[in-house]
């Protein structure tokens, strides 16, 4: 007789899968730990919106845990953010969760303290420019840029208007245009204010810049005039046919030949910059119903630049009143009217008059207010004067 086979040694029992089927049976069924919700953090915790959730979640696809965000958050709280900054500031760059706090912001943080930025000011250069800040040459870039824009608040407010030029090269982009605008005649100061005015320039390539440069320089405005930088910020969106389109319309509306329009271009480049509406109603006013030249408009163009309702009009229809009524003690020009500082033409052209005219302050006020009727006088009293 053949002994029984051992159950160890038969085929059907091998040992490894039998042991393997033991095992498995004795040991309790351990179910993997809940998947990592994205989607459902950025609302829960971030303070996003569905919508706003919805869409970040696809750039963090790969986040399998809360632990590098929570961190961020706890660093965004220690700058002072409220929850409704750290939420804009996720919405518009999800990746920021994934930022190393250790590696990458905390070292950013003790370098903009070393340029002297406050923690408020470096929230808010966070929130301005999210992308910009989790990159350490954020550092270098406003080492660069503070003394450029003369003071942190400037250069946030630069910050505000256009965030990509934190992240444009310095040397390879910015320090040609400046250099440009600098051969120019243009001040640190100048340059500063331009930047803030039109802060895309920093970023712009060199030979945009050139081009600007060179169309400021065919309407006429010379580089080093002090309306030069004016200038630049006039033609800084009009393409070539939209700038003679508008030169061509100014000619038209103001009745002035090319050497007029020449002229007031140089003195008011900002002309430029009004719509044709508005022109044709300044045209209107000061042309057809004051009877002011157009030589004369061409010669102070200020005129064109300032808002018609709230200064120009009042402003035009007081000295009219004056003239009409013998109460200016000299010859006053309409340009020089309309250029003084509210509070000296107040002192100039209506205090003096309250007893001969009672309600010429009332109605001016009113005027300011848009609340001028078509056919607006001013009162006066007769027995008065």
């Amino acid at each position: 007789m053949h002994p029984h086979p051992s159950p160890l040694s038969s085929p059907a029992t091998h040992p490894v899968p039998y042991l393997h089927r033991l095992l498995s049976a004795a040991a309790p069924a351990v179910s993997p730990g809940p998947r990592f919700a994205v989607e459902d953090y950025l609302v829960d915790t971030c303070g996003l919106t569905r919508a706003q959730a919805l869409k970040a979640s696809t750039k963090l696809s790969h986040l399998k845990s809360p632990t590098n965000p929570d961190a961020v958050l706890a660093f965004l709280a220690g700058l002072g953010l409220s929850s409704a900054d750290v939420a804009a500031l996720v919405a518009r760059d999800p990746k920021f969760l994934c930022a190393g706090v250790e590696r990458t912001l905390s070292p950013i943080l003790a370098g903009l303290t070393g340029l002297g930025l406050s923690r408020s000011e470096i929230a808010r250069v966070a929130s301005l420019a999210p992308r910009s800040f989790r990159s350490r040459s954020v550092v270098s870039g406003l080492e660069y840029y503070l003394p450029l824009f003369s003071s942190s608040e400037s250069l946030l407010r630069g910050l505000k208007k256009y965030k990509y030029f934190l992240s444009s090269d310095p040397e390879r982009v910015v320090k040609p245009n400046i250099e440009l605008l600098r051969e120019c005649g243009l001040g640190t100061s100048d340059i500063a204010k331009l930047c803030l005015a039109v802060p895309w320039l920093l970023s712009a390539k060199p030979e945009r810049v050139q081009v600007m440069l060179a169309c400021v320089e065919r309407l006429g405005v010379p580089r080093r005039s002090g309306m030069f930088r004016h200038a630049l910020k006039a033609v800084e969106s009009l393409s070539e046919e939209k700038l003679a389109a508008k030169v061509e319309y100014l000619r038209n509306t103001f009745r002035w030949s090319d050497a007029e329009v020449g002229i007031a271009l140089r003195k008011a480049p900002l002309m430029l910059t009004k719509s044709n509406q508005t022109l044709q109603s300044k045209s209107e006013f000061l042309i057809s119903e004051m009877g002011l030249e157009p030589a004369y408009l061409a010669h102070c163009p200020v005129m064109l630049c300032l808002s018609l309702e709230g200064r120009v009009k009042p402003r035009c229809y007081v000295i009219k009143f004056l003239k009409a009524n013998g109460l200016l003690d000299r010859h006053w020009t309409y340009g020089t009217i309309v250029r003084v500082s509210e509070m000296v033409f107040v002192e100039t052209f209506i205090c003096p008059h309250k007893e001969a005219a009672p309600n010429l302050a009332e109605d001016y006020d009113a005027a300011c207010r848009g609340e001028m009727p078509t056919n607006f006088r001013f009162t006066w009293t007769k027995n008065r004067l």
